[in-house]
């Protein structure tokens, strides 16, 4: 490992995770809580970021904010922010998919789906980078997916805000290497028991899928240990979990 990117325990760290109220983000923070890991979520589901917050215990907040909407963004991430200005991990898991052919989306929903999926993803990470450079390192996980590296089928705004976030971190990844700053994408790996999964998995692929909690590990793992080789990399949730339980 990189003298330039030193672990830090989960204990002693602030963790953002965004898209939390349910599914894989909501997974990773019940796995996190129990190493007192400060997390702080982010969902524009008030109601299920509050109830995961709830799950997480006395050190989670739950902020609710629609990451479309660019300002409200900047407002959200003011609000973490005040909770701890030290952010160690940005774990950007949110997204939206509403299959449709091409021919029927519009460019509010075009922009929707790259607005929560890149362009928060920038904002997120250009709020903490300068923090982490004076801390001497953090870690930035965006959470990617086969559409980050084929097209699929009525999938055009998704494969497009996914691929974006690919090439996102590894530039993000190669100015972060000299400071400690470790970028990679993950992606699941295995099927998810999700919300949107149920929507959009045929009966065959719902039939293998797991609880999003078991691929957790593989972040926390990133979070914790800042593995400098893999920085810029695309990494498997599912291959990463099997070989690296909690470090806290």
């Amino acid at each position: 490992m990189s003298a330039t990117m030193s672990p830090r325990p989960l204990s002693q760290q602030t963790i953002w995770i965004t898209g939390a109220a349910q599914g894989l983000g909501a997974g990773i923070a019940r796995y996190m809580a129990p190493s007192g890991t400060l997390l702080v979520l982010f969902d524009y589901d008030g109601q299920g970021v509050k109830r995961t917050a709830e799950q997480c215990g006395a050190n989670a907040s739950a902020i609710v904010a629609d990451l479309s909407d660019a300002e409200a963004t900047d407002a959200a991430i003011a609000e973490a922010l005040a909770l701890s200005p030290r952010v160690d991990t940005v774990i950007h898991n949110a997204a939206i998919l509403v299959p449709k052919p091409f021919e029927a989306v519009d460019l509010g929903e075009f922009s929707r789906t790259l607005n929560v999926g890149l362009q928060a993803g920038f904002q997120l990470a250009s709020a903490v980078w300068r923090p982490m450079l004076e801390a001497g390192g953090g870690t930035l996980v965006f959470v990617s997916s086969r559409s980050g590296i084929e097209g699929f089928d009525q999938e055009a705004a998704y494969c497009a805000a996914k691929h974006g976030l690919e090439g996102f971190s590894k530039s993000l990844a190669l100015e972060g290497e000299p400071h400690g700053i470790l970028s990679v994408t993950v992606t699941p790996g295995m099927y998810m028991k999700t919300p949107m999964s149920d929507r959009n998995y045929p009966d065959e692929l719902k039939a293998k899928w797991v609880d999003p909690e078991r691929l957790a590990p593989a972040f926390a793992y990133l979070a914790a240990n800042r593995p400098a080789e893999l920085s810029g990399t695309r990494l498997d949730a599912w291959t990463l979990s099997q070989s690296h339980q909690i470090d806290s």
